[in-house]
């Protein structure tokens, strides 16, 4: 059935009124900035949009395109996947940053480590040597018993250093 020049006309002012609400961004649930969502809410099928309003169709495209280009996005959920994407590719850059942070701190730590027990190694052979000093030991070496608490062992170098300065000996 043929169109009367009036109704060509007003379904032109239909697909025109929804093509500028789709690029103002008023998008209607479960629809998106596209043709299939222009035809349905200017009330046509999507084959009479391709076929008899084919220009208009073009038009919505060539404006939809000169939008993006310029850095609108119509349809806020893909402006939303482009920012969703941008945050998500941060995260995984300073994810895998703090993943190269770990693994040196965990080669940090392992050295600590390693160092710790050289340094314990150390110490114990110290003790054993020092547990072992003869009686005709150098004057002023005084053995170390392995247990005792630091502040003991203070104690006795301060009371040593006393008496040295009372006696002389040094």
């Amino acid at each position: 059935m043929a169109l009367t020049p009036e109704q060509r006309e007003q379904t032109e002012r239909r697909i025109r009124a929804a093509i500028d609400r789709l690029l103002a961004g008023q998008i209607p649930p479960g629809g998106a900035c596209d043709v299939k969502t222009l035809a349905r809410e200017a009330g046509i099928s999507r084959a009479a949009l391709y076929r008899t309003w084919g220009h208009l169709k073009d038009e919505f495209e060539q404006r939809r395109s000169t939008a993006r280009a310029a850095g609108q996005q119509p349809d806020p959920r893909e402006a939303r996947i482009v920012r969703l994407r941008a945050h998500n590719q941060r995260l995984t850059s300073k994810l895998a940053r703090t993943h190269t942070e770990l693994a040196q701190l965990r080669e940090r730590h392992q050295l600590a480590l390693s160092v710790l027990a050289a340094q314990d190694d150390e110490l114990q052979r110290l003790r054993r040597q020092l547990s072992t000093i003869s009686p005709t030991a150098p004057a002023g070496v005084v053995p170390l018993p392995p247990d005792e608490p630091l502040q003991r062992v203070l104690k006795r170098v301060e009371r040593w250093l006393s008496l040295s300065e009372r006696t002389g000996v040094t």
